[in-house]
């Protein structure tokens, strides 16, 4: 008997890619359960949905009543509905707010329920991103690093919060309810049909805008990028393996690169012969982020296969391709 799957939020950049990869590699029943706001019903999820027979329950699942639409059982839930972007975070930190944390406690209700085998909830690195500064946490950094942030009320911070609020929900109704659940945190994922949100897209806009000189904010900044394969694997491993229940993994790589040579890479690839000027960065940017990964490694068998110049080379050429066939730039 197949196994029944439901992806809360795989209509979005990591949801759909999750999808896919399940969709060709393995033979589940697949739902996807979205409210298409960030998520788009374009050629590529409609041809996804179409030739696997994928069922979607389209709906606004900040309300309760939506989950209703929903099978009571399901083996695995892939829950990664939320509102993201640095970007969202400083212009509508009340509906960060008000969503991601309705999205939290109706899922965890639902699940409360529900016959439900196991839930991967999605987090992110920034529920540490005021631990390396404040306190000078150990680069790459583990798992157990106490979260933090550093100013409350700064906006930027608002999805962190939610974030911290679910792994700590879905841990806590899992150990009191009887169901298994595993925390991923993710470390700036990224590649096609990621929205325009984020910073790699962000920049195939500016530079195609022809921006003189090039600003490049937060320059002597690091991160490390994860690419949406590598990142869907390790997902999937962390979801499938056996002894992951009540476990929390960073999925990225250790490729630690500066926002500069982001920057300067991108506009080669962009052929932008023009100048850069250093700039601020944006406020409440961390100065350092760059997962240790050896637990993902020897517990799930993860391990990143695309490297940061690669990735991005991929993830430029479609924004390219994308925006020269006279398509629009959303969210």
């Amino acid at each position: 008997m197949k196994k029944k799957v439901l992806l809360l939020g795989g209509a979005g950049f990591i949801g759909y890619n999750i999808g896919k990869y399940l969709a060709e590699n393995r033979d589940y029943d697949l739902t996807i359960a979205d409210n298409f706001a960030r998520g788009k019903q374009d050629e590529l999820f409609n041809a996804l949905v179409a030739e696997h027979s994928i069922k979607v329950v389209e709906g606004d699942y900040t309300d309760p009543k939506t989950y209703d639409q929903l099978d009571e059982t399901y083996d695995q839930v892939y829950m990664l509905a939320s509102v993201v972007g640095v970007d969202n975070a400083n212009s509508i930190p009340h509906e960060i707010i008000r969503i991601n944390t309705a999205l939290i406690y109706n899922t965890l209700e639902w699940v409360r329920r529900s016959k439900i085998g196991k839930v991967l909830f999605t987090s992110t690195s920034e529920c540490y991103a005021g631990t390396i500064d404040a306190f000078g946490y150990k680069i790459p950094t583990p798992e157990e690093v106490p979260l933090c942030i550093e100013d409350i009320s700064h906006p930027r911070f608002t999805y962190a919060v939610t974030k911290m609020l679910g792994e700590s929900g879905f841990l806590n109704y899992a150990r009191i309810l009887g169901f298994e659940t595993t925390i991923v945190r993710y470390h700036n994922v990224y590649g096609p049909r990621m929205g325009f949100k984020h910073v790699i897209p962000h920049l195939v806009v500016r530079f195609r805008k022809g921006e003189e000189p090039f600003k490049v904010y937060g320059h002597d900044q690091t991160r490390s990028f994860c690419y949406i394969t590598d990142a869907v694997e390790g997902t999937v491993l962390a979801m499938e393996q056996p002894g992951t229940n009540g476990q929390i993994y960073h999925i990225g790589t250790e490729e630690e690169i500066s926002i500069g040579d982001l920057i300067h890479f991108t506009g080669d690839l962009m052929k932008f012969t023009g100048s850069y000027e250093n700039a601020p960065t944006y406020p409440g940017s961390v100065s350092r982020r760059c997962p240790d990964i050896t637990k993902a490694r020897t517990q799930l068998g993860f391990e990143p296969r695309v490297d940061w110049k690669t990735g991005l080379t991929q993830t430029i050429n479609w924004y390219n391709s994308y925006l020269e066939e006279g398509n629009k730039v959303y969210e």
